[in-house]
Formats: structure tokens, C-alpha cells, sequence
């Protein structure tokens, strides 16, 4: 299987002071409302690890299974979230109405990611805990939908549970594409491959499809806040463009689905973040977006003593 660096061609430049002072390397796909592809660069079909843009299409195997939530508590299913306090109140209301609490987590434990929102935990005298990691909503999701399964809490993250075997199969079958290799997440739940075209196309199937697919992505697209949180670019995104479904992936993945059917997946190949919005917005643009809706989401400035001093700049564009 070709590494992921074979083929990864430059989709953004850091410029610092006008001179290019590094560039991001990766792949990126367009894909038309009717599944034809608008643009690829690098290999879209390259096998990747989608990580957290991979939980949509989890919470589609839940709900398949049993889940009944909707709303923000869907959204938050979906979610890498912040841990702010409205987050983990929608955490612990899911786990209550499944008769089960955050001692049933079994993610990692972790800090919050918003910065405010880990220093109040500490000065409140709290450690790291599973209730406060970023992926607690999807484990309260995968708790919630044992109970309503009859499957067993104890061991939802073993491959072999029937959770995690029906997710294996959602995932190949929302994405097109066989899962041919299987892993641990950060959060300690199974991880399938895909590809980035497969990705991009379980993302059109949130954004315009129909079922569970679109119950997911209209929870999404409706509570953007619940996707990520105060500051996060997967959340302005989706409030700058009606109907976007987005969702980032650690290891620098991104994958978003418009109503009109289009979809985008990207996967920066050093695994950075840095570059992802700037990458996104312009595959958006692509895909035909308003550019002047994702030009602010799109910004990431570069800094020289707490100024901006250059910018980092997607190398292609509508």
C-alpha cells in the first residue's frame, strides 16, 4: 500500500514577510452533485485514516441500530467538541435518558479542548476524564445505543461487538469503498479505513441524501455550535454556508457535503492542522461556494510578534 506522502502534491503556502516559508503537502477531491469529480489533486483514492470526520457515518450506524436522539444531542453524537459546559450537559443528558452516566465512558480521559473551558475544570479541582474528551458525545452515543440494541455497555469497544460491527459495515457501505484495514482511534474506539473520494461521498449523503444519512446531517448543519464549539473552524464554516455539513479528523482530514449534492475531502499529508481551513475553503469554492461566505473561515494568518505578518494561502482555488 503506497505511503501517504506518494503522489501528495502542494495545496497551501505559508508565506511570512512575502517570501513562501514552508508548504503543506496532501490530497484533496471535488466531487459534483452527480458523483463526478470537479477537481483531485494527489490521489484521492489513496487509503486513509479519515479519524474524527469519520463520525458522522458512525452516528448513521447508531441510529440504523436503535439510537433516538435528534437535535443538538444528534449533533453532539457527531462531534469533536470543545467540553464547554453546555457541551458536557448534552453528554450527560444523553447517558441519563439510557439509564447510565459518565462512569460508563470508556474514552479517553482528556482536558477540554477549549482553553476557558480547561481552566475552569482545573480550577474546579477536576483531572483529565473521559466526560471532558472531545469524542464523549459519540461514546455516550455508542452507550445510548447498546441500551436501546440490548447489547452489552461493558465491552463497546471491542471490534467484535455488534456495534462496532454494524459500524464497520455502514462505513464501507456509506463510502463505496471495502474497509480493508481496521485500527484504534485516539479515543479508544475501532477506526476503518476509507479513501478521501469515499469519504467525500458519505459527506454528499449527509448534506442531501436520505434516511439516517440526512437525520445526521441536518443535526449537524442545525446545531454547528454542538459540532466543535466557541472558535473552531468546523463550526464557522458551517454557519457561514446554509446546509454545510462539516467535520474535521485529527491528522489533518476534512470532509463537507452541500445540499446540492457536491461533497469535498481533504487529507494533509505531514497531519497538520494549520492549513485545513484555508484547504477547505477553497475546495468549497469549487465546489461553488460564494467565496466571499468562507474568505474570513478561511484566514489563517501568520504571526511575528502577535501581528500579522503573512497568511496561509491555498494553491488553488474557483
Amino acid at each position: 500500500m503506497a505511503d501517504i506522502g506518494t503522489a501528495a502534491v502542494p495545496l497551501a503556502r505559508v508565506q511570512r514577510g512575502g517570501l513562501v516559508e514552508s508548504v503543506h503537502l496532501g490530497h484533496v477531491v471535488v466531487l459534483a452533485p452527480d458523483g463526478s469529480e470537479r477537481l483531485a489533486l494527489g490521489d484521492p483514492d489513496a487509503t486513509i485514516w479519515a479519524r474524527s470526520s469519520l463520525k458522522p457515518l458512525q452516528a448513521v450506524a447508531m441510529l440504523r441500530a436503535g439510537l433516538d436522539v435528534d437535535g443538538a444531542e444528534l449533533a453532539l453524537v457527531c462531534a469533536s467538541h470543545n467540553a464547554e459546559p453546555a457541551h458536557l450537559d448534552v453528554v450527560r443528558g444523553i447517558l441519563a435518558t439510557a439509564g447510565l452516566g459518565p462512569d460508563d465512558l470508556r474514552n479517553t480521559p482528556d482536558w477540554p479542548l477549549d482553553p476557558d473551558a480547561s481552566w475552569r475544570w482545573r480550577a474546579d479541582g477536576h483531572g483529565t476524564e473521559p466526560l471532558t474528551q472531545n469524542c464523549s458525545g459519540k461514546h455516550a452515543g455508542m452507550l445510548a445505543t447498546c441500551v436501546a440494541a440490548g447489547w452489552s455497555t461493558r465491552d463497546y469497544l471491542d471490534p467484535a461487538h455488534p456495534l462496532q460491527c454494524a459500524t464497520r459495515e455502514v462505513v464501507a457501505e456509506l463510502t463505496g469503498v471495502p474497509v480493508e484495514l481496521a485500527t484504534v482511534d485516539g479515543c479508544g474506539a475501532p477506526l476503518f479505513s476509507t479513501t478521501l473520494r469515499g469519504l467525500a461521498r458519505s459527506f454528499a449523503g449527509l448534506a442531501s441524501g436520505t434516511g439516517p444519512s440526512r437525520r445526521a446531517g441536518q443535526a449537524m448543519a442545525a446545531h454547528p455550535w454542538h459540532v466543535a464549539g466557541t472558535g473552531r473552524d468546523a463550526t464557522r464554516f458551517m454557519e457561514a454556508v446554509p446546509g454545510l455539513v462539516a467535520k474535521d479528523g485529527a491528522d489533518g482530514v476534512y470532509a463537507a457535503g452541500l445540499p446540492d449534492g457536491g461533497a469535498v475531502a481533504l487529507k494533509i499529508a505531514d497531519g497538520s492542522s494549520r492549513p485545513r481551513p484555508a484547504v477547505l475553503a477553497a475546495a468549497l469554492t469549487v465546489a461553488g461556494v460564494d467565496p466571499a461566505l468562507v474568505e474570513a473561515v478561511a484566514l489563517t494568518p501568520v504571526l511575528g510578534h502577535g501581528r500579522a505578518v503573512g497568511e496561509v494561502v491555498a494553491t488553488f482555488g474557483a
